[in-house]
């Protein structure tokens, strides 16, 4: 039986393109604890497609939850330009939660 992330990394290789598949990996990679590759993938998304808002929330998340803050807050911030820019006041509120989460820690 095919894992979901070998099912995913077959998608993958048909559309590499294709940014909510690589978002489905980096999360895959995330629920298996390996922090390693959720963090590369996350990063590869942010960096080839900087307009997919839910990376910054999971990418931000990811480094919180490694011990990184200034990493995470740096993820968040331009999470939170990106949202404003696409006018997404959904995903600005929840980045924004999140950045109130993190200073309070």
């Amino acid at each position: 039986m095919m894992s979901r992330l070998q099912k995913l990394l077959e998608l993958y290789e048909k559309d590499p393109s294709d940014a909510f598949i690589r978002y489905g990996i980096a999360l895959e990679y995330s629920s298996l604890q390996q922090h390693d590759s959720a963090a590369e993938w996350f990063e590869r998304l942010r960096s080839d497609t900087p307009d997919y808002l839910p990376t910054y929330y999971m990418l931000g998340g990811l480094y919180a939850k490694l011990g990184k803050p200034n990493m995470a807050r740096t993820i968040y911030e331009e999470g939170i330009s990106t949202a404003q820019r696409a006018n997404d006041m959904h995903t600005l509120s929840e980045i924004r939660a999140a950045i109130d989460e993190l200073d309070e820690e």
